[in-house]
């Protein structure tokens, strides 16, 4: 198994990758990250992106589930890059979820988003398995 630093580091040779975070969805903290920071601080990153997941996950329109908990994957769509979001783990009290952060022209968007479903299921093991 990888470390997690591996994990991001796998992540960030996606084409068009910018920046990957791993946040603690509980707190909104940054677990670890890597690639270029002068996009947007980890810890400004963390807590942003954390607003959203939880926002989502709060909302049962956005979900078939009046918890949420089944939401698996966040895009947006930004006018210079995407933002994918992607739940590890299926507890909603101890969420963790990576953003990566893909270049729109250098990037390949359906590329990046199965790298990143590899790297969440090896990430969380046997229970994401499908």
């Amino acid at each position: 198994m990888l470390s997690i630093d591996g994990c991001l580091s796998r992540l960030m040779g996606v084409p068009g990758a910018r920046s990957v975070t791993l946040v603690d969805c509980a707190t909104g903290l940054c677990v670890a990250s890597a690639g270029r920071e002068d996009v947007v601080d980890r810890h400004e990153n963390a807590a942003g992106t954390t607003e959203v997941v939880r926002a989502i996950l709060a909302d049962p329109a956005m979900s078939s589930t009046s918890t949420g908990d089944d939401i698996e994957e966040i895009i947006v769509c930004g006018a210079n890059g995407y933002h994918l979001l992607a739940a590890v783990g299926t507890s909603a009290d101890a969420l963790l979820f990576l953003h990566l952060l893909i270049d729109r022209t250098q990037g390949n968007l359906a590329l990046a988003r199965h790298r990143l479903q590899t790297m969440v299921q090896e990430m969380a093991g046997p229970e994401r398995a499908r």
